[in-house]
């Protein structure tokens, strides 16, 4: 879902550039030092599954995992994805250095919009955890290929239909997504429950 150099209009560009610093400043205000270590495996884990490509029809898509990310680090996730979305670009010249801001912000901000609606999800039932789980991951990755095809469609209306193949070529990466979301949410509450703690939240309690 990366945007490549050349093809976004300045304005784009700067408006991505500028909503990304926005979101990474509240990010790093926000954060809690102590989860560093959990920060950098999420930046990690996006790294790695979002380079494995798979071809479908006339695009290629890929594990974006950025509601997963999204769910545990919230506003946090800002500056988890723009490290790893840099380190995509410098060293295997995903997307680029020039439209980074605009690839950080589709990915990211649904991911945190997704965040303050299903985290409360997390504290109710079972059931309601992994529907949380799933949706987040869901439409994460429905709000991100939104946001791409707008970014697509501001900067030229012959991109329309490009865009339109690029959200309709994730609509299976949503619902493997909102699964692996849902497996992981329900795997860290029964083994390791405080990292669905969140600052301005209550903490969910394992059950017996």
């Amino acid at each position: 879902m990366h945007v490549s150099e050349g093809v976004l209009s300045p304005a784009v560009i700067g408006g991505g550039i500028v909503f990304t610093a926005i979101g990474t400043g509240i990010g790093l205000r926000k954060a809690d030092y102590s989860r560093l270590t959990t920060t950098a495996v999420l930046s990690s884990v996006f790294f790695v599954g979002s380079l494995v490509h798979v071809p479908l029809g006339p695009a290629s898509v890929h594990l974006v995992l950025n509601g997963l990310i999204g769910l545990f680090l919230g506003w946090v996730a800002f500056p988890a994805l723009l490290t790893a979305l840099s380190l995509q670009a410098i060293l295997f010249g995903f997307g680029g250095i020039a439209v980074l801001g605009v690839n950080v912000f589709d990915m990211t901000f649904p991911a945190v919009v997704c965040h303050y609606a299903f985290r409360g999800f997390l504290v109710e039932s079972n059931a309601l955890r992994v529907v949380g789980g799933f949706c987040c991951g869901a439409l994460s990755v429905a709000g991100a290929a939104l946001c791409t095809a707008l970014a697509l469609g501001f900067t030229d209306e012959g991109f329309l239909t490009s865009a339109k193949i690029l959200f309709l070529a994730h609509i299976p990466v949503m619902v493997v997504e909102g699964i692996v979301t849902a497996l992981a949410v329900a795997f860290v509450f029964k083994s390791r429950p405080e990292l669905l703690r969140f600052t301005d939240a209550p903490v969910p309690e394992a059950s017996s």
